[in-house]
């Protein structure tokens, strides 16, 4: 029997997008030896109809790269959409207009809510398949994990789960506390089969990342692509551990 504190899954199919980085073998370079990512393209999102794509920004766009080339044409797959910061640069355009007594744009209103690459995603498909949108500090990939498993343990056949984040706006270049970057991943999961990877969670007294380590997103990928067998990660009193199996 698995324990309480400890979910387990495979990944059927897998998608990752970041700036300048677009190949398995530029992945597997990345994972490696890991770079910060200085490209400043945009994915095409070409499977998305031309006026939905331009309605999704920078971050929306690369969460939806990575969901269109995971799920491919599939429908009826739930969907769990992760991102500890979501549409931040929105929401910071929208108070700086709000401050200076500026009409809002009701675009960009609706865009910075934090299933709005969720909700494009469901539109642009037409697939009334449920969807969550998720944040949880330094924790959210780990939570975003459970909550797709608890999907599959009410009989869901596959998961998609969009991991996305970006680079926080300046003004909270003083509360940052790692180094975060554009990227974007996708895991199509499904029920554990003999090659499955676990995350089991603990209570710690270690100290939390700092400002100077990789995004928990990225690192996250990088233990997936390297297939190594154990990542451990802390985050406030909560270690977390990622494991391999079979």
């Amino acid at each position: 029997m698995m324990p309480m504190n400890e979910v387990r899954f495979s990944v059927a199919a897998h998608a990752a997008w970041a700036p300048g980085i677009d190949s398995t073998e530029a992945w597997s370079a990345w994972a490696d030896a890991p770079y910060t990512f200085t490209a400043e393209n945009e994915p095409a999102v070409r499977d998305m109809p031309a006026m939905l794509r331009r309605r999704a920004g920078f971050l929306g766009k690369m969460a939806l790269e990575v969901a269109y080339r995971c799920l491919g044409a599939r429908t009826g797959v739930p969907t769990v959409f992760c991102s500890r910061h979501g549409e931040v640069t929105r929401s910071v355009e929208l108070l700086t207009d709000l401050s200076q007594q500026n009409a809002l744009s009701p675009t960009n209103f609706g865009l910075a809510v934090h299933n709005a690459s969720a909700g494009l995603f469901s539109i642009a498909r037409a697939d009334k398949a449920n969807h969550i949108a998720l944040a949880a500090g330094q924790s959210s990939i780990e939570h975003a994990v459970i909550e797709a498993c608890s999907l599959l343990a009410d009989g869901e056949p596959e998961v998609l789960l969009v991991a996305y984040d970006n680079r926080l706006p300046s003004i909270f270049e003083d509360f940052k506390d790692c180094n975060e970057q554009p990227y974007a991943w996708a895991w199509l999961m499904v029920p554990a089969t003999e090659k499955a990877l676990s995350l089991s969670w603990y209570a710690s007294d270690k100290d939390a990342s700092t400002a100077n380590e990789m995004a928990p997103g990225l690192q996250v990928l990088q233990f997936y692509l390297q297939q190594d067998s154990v990542l451990e990660r802390t985050d406030a009193c909560r270690q977390w551990r990622w494991a391999r199996h079979g």
